[in-house]
């Protein structure tokens, strides 16, 4: 029995320095190195698109990741599924999010009523309750998600493993459905991880 092969593209937006890089570089390193105990190795921008295969039953996917880097480059993609990433401590990322990201995405791709979205928390592993106003719990995340109207929201640490192979789960089962009839974007607003 032949097993189809489907590509899939993932396109992560995000501010600089939100962790980007290194959560790419983290699940480049298998199912092994979700655990945060391997080292890492960082990708380099120039060796884009990342790729990533994923299997079941049915299909073979390969994920084809790619990262704002090259900030004119981006708009021309044609992504199947879009990560907005954010910085868990840093409150800026989140706004930024909110008021930069979200209306990129609308503004640059045309079928961003139809284009699923995911938001992505880094940096778990830094949040800190220290600041009282720079701490950005789940719940908060979530609500600004479901505001945004996106399709999901998970988050994780790159470098401890914290939630991450959860979270690439998800983003993995997101983007095995945009190859489906009925596509990647979730019934009845944001689901949580």
């Amino acid at each position: 029995m032949d097993v189809e092969e489907l590509t899939i593209k993932i396109l992560l937006l995000g501010d600089e320095k939100v962790g980007k890089s290194t959560f790419l570089s983290r699940i480049s390193g298998g199912a092994g190195a979700l655990d945060g105990k391997a080292n890492i190795t960082l990708l380099r921008d120039i060796d884009q698109p990342f790729v990533f295969e994923v299997r079941n039953r049915k299909c073979r996917y390969r994920l084809e990741f790619y990262d704002t880097a090259s900030p004119d480059n981006w708009r021309l993609l044609l992504p199947d599924l879009v990560l907005i990433c954010f910085d868990i401590s840093q409150r800026l990322s989140l706004i930024n999010m909110q008021r930069i990201w979200i209306n990129e995405v609308h503004r640059t791709f045309e079928t961003s009523d139809r284009l699923p979205l995911v938001v992505v928390g880094l940096k778990r592993d830094l949040r800190s309750d220290d600041d009282p106003n720079g701490v950005i719990y789940p719940q908060e995340a979530y609500r600004i998600s479901q505001e945004m109207r996106v399709d999901r929201y998970v988050e994780c640490s790159a470098v401890t493993g914290e939630l991450l192979q959860l979270a690439f789960e998800e983003i993995c089962n997101a983007a095995v459905k945009t190859t489906t009839a009925r596509g990647g974007q979730s019934e009845g607003g944001c689901v949580a991880m």
